[in-house]
């Protein structure tokens, strides 16, 4: 949950470098540019560097099992984004992805995601060719990148909130199933109580287990670790403060989120 994100490798021809300007529904009440909005970004700059690597085509599913992002310093309404995208890590079937996104005017936010290529037909991890790899590997050492989940789920019993999140519609992607960033609107609900994280630099995690469907009786089960009782998220956060979001459909765990000051 403490790790250190890899730097930018800065210049690097590999590093997929755009521009687009942060629009008004990106944006909460005071401007800042949401979680949400956030992850949007970093799935759409994804999409646009398989296109510019030419794998658009033969690579077209991924889901993310796990997405970590940093918010340094807010950035804020009518600035105008660059996003920088790399490989951090590889294997053969999946690999971690690094986003920076800055505003021109200040503001800074980071991210890794884990990102699993699927196969259209069974709808399971597939190969992803030499070819492609060899290209992520440009900006990355680890080659043997191997699933370890860094967060667990919160049992009802002990849960200090329990809310419902009905699922519209509109948050069901192609997969048919609620798309990655609607995940992070629960996170911009619990952060809308607590403007002083919001004002700190701040980590949120999310990894997602199952699948939500549309229909499905959405629960968002809430639990907070007070400093010095961590240790169970391991000896770097030993001293923090940790709340953790799970998402639960009646007794099966979706998902589960924690968020924490740097």
């Amino acid at each position: 949950m403490a790790k250190s994100l890899m730097p930018v490798p800065d210049p690097h021809p590999d590093v997929f470098d755009v521009e687009w300007p942060l629009r008004v529904a990106d944006v909460d009440r005071t401007g800042r540019l949401k979680f949400d909005a956030a992850t949007r970004h970093i799935q759409d700059v994804g999409s646009d560097q398989l296109r510019e690597m030419g794998f658009e085509e033969t690579h077209p599913l991924w889901i993310v099992r796990r997405t970590m992002i940093d918010m340094v310093e807010p950035i804020v309404f009518k600035d105008m984004l660059r996003l920088r995208r790399w490989c951090s890590g590889t294997s053969n079937r999946w690999c971690d992805m690094r986003v920076r996104i800055e505003g021109r005017r200040g503001g800074l936010i980071e991210s890794e995601a884990f990102w699993i290529n699927i196969n259209r037909e069974t709808q399971g991890p597939a190969r992803i060719s030499d070819d492609f790899v060899a290209g992520l590997q440009k900006t990355t050492p680890v080659n043997r990148l191997r699933w370890k989940a860094y967060l667990t789920a919160g049992a009802r019993e002990d849960a200090v909130d329990v809310r419902p999140y009905p699922v519209r519609v509109s948050d069901i992607d192609i997969f048919d199933h609620m798309n990655n960033s609607v995940y992070w609107s629960v996170v911009e609900d619990y952060l809308a109580e607590k403007p002083d994280l919001v004002a700190a630099p701040l980590r949120v995690t999310v990894e997602h287990d199952l699948p939500v469907a549309l229909g499905d009786d959405l629960e968002i089960l809430r639990h907070d670790y007070p400093a010095g009782s961590t240790d169970a998220f391991g000896p770097d956060v030993a001293n923090r403060t940790v709340t953790t979001l799970t998402y639960v459909v009646g007794d099966e765990v979706k998902a589960v989120a924690s968020l924490f000051a740097l």
